[in-house]
């Protein structure tokens, strides 16, 4: 096996803090010690930290970690008046956290809010405001769709208001869970100019469909697994190879939220990362795919 071609096809992947347990730097040390490369931060990762936004910078840095990007930016678009002038606030202050990072991507995810607006010409307005205000911060914008989204959630609408914005530094972001939440057809990636995705998060779940709003946003929260650990990996590789074919050759982030890993010693869960990782960037976009879940099955390589 040529390990010097794995670890430069698994640089392509990268954790987020957000499966992990324990104080950042912890959190840090066994993402790196895994042999991850880059991490994908949260903002309270920053704000929650004992000693400060300071800190947690610094902590990154020396980490050697490069950061994915940073997230998230909730409810953004579609608001009005004083609940409009409020979340220019915000991501104000997330943009300023981003740029102290050195993240090159924000992720934000479409309104859930009942007080947002379904107008397509509004959202794109309110997209190109927030790409605007990270502009001068080299900052680059990924407009994820949630799949309980109240306006948008699927991702070939968020390209369309993206589309419609019409601005330099916005995206759209690719979120895997979403798209099996929804059963959305991955042939419509094809519409999306590759340049224009900015981050593709990847991860799985143990059921074949989410049966209502409720149990799709509790799966999304609490049972989701690494790409090759749940039942969709013949989705996830289908995914994952026409990104590749697309020409799509950005980060792909791990976000997976799940209650078991967050009781679990961090080196033992990032080592599974780790096997995802590998699973993907050998197995998967090397054009030889196993048959699904069988990455589950192989033993873990030492060393």
């Amino acid at each position: 096996m040529d390990t010097t071609r794995i670890a430069r096809n698994v640089a392509d992947f990268g954790m987020d803090t957000i499966t992990l347990a324990g104080p950042l730097e912890a959190k840090l040390r066994a993402v790196r010690e895994a042999g991850f490369t880059q991490i994908m931060l949260a903002a309270r990762d920053l704000v929650g930290h004992p000693d400060g936004v300071d800190a947690a910078v610094q902590a990154v840095r020396d980490s050697g970690l490069r950061v994915t990007g940073f997230q998230v930016l909730r409810d953004f678009e579609g608001l009005s008046d004083h609940l409009h002038g409020y979340k220019i606030d915000i991501a104000k202050q997330m943009i300023l956290m981003a740029r102290q990072l050195g993240a090159k991507v924000l992720l934000a995810c479409s309104s859930t809010s009942v007080h947002a607006s379904a107008d397509p010409q509004r959202i794109a307005a309110d997209l190109r405001k927030l790409a605007m205000l990270a502009l001068p911060h080299g900052i680059r914008v990924a407009f994820e769709a949630l799949s309980w989204g109240r306006h948008i959630n699927e991702y070939p609408q968020a390209w369309e208001v993206v589309e419609m914005a019409d601005c330099p530094n916005l995206g759209v972001g690719i979120d895997s869970y979403h798209i099996f939440a929804t059963d959305t057809a991955l042939d419509r990636l094809q519409e999306i100019d590759p340049a224009k995705i900015y981050l593709v998060q990847l991860s799985d779940f143990m059921w074949q469909q989410t049966r209502s709003v409720q149990e799709r946003i509790d799966t999304a929260r609490h049972f989701r697994v690494f790409p090759g650990e749940g039942v969709h990996s013949g989705a996830l590789t289908e995914l994952v190879l026409k990104l590749d074919a697309m020409g799509y050759r950005g980060d792909y982030s791990f976000e997976v939220f799940n209650d078991d890993y967050q009781q679990l010693p961090l080196p033992y869960v990032a080592r599974r990362a780790r096997d995802s990782a590998v699973w993907l960037a050998e197995g998967v976009l090397r054009r030889s795919v196993p048959l699904p879940g069988t990455m589950r099955l192989r033993p873990r390589v030492q060393g």
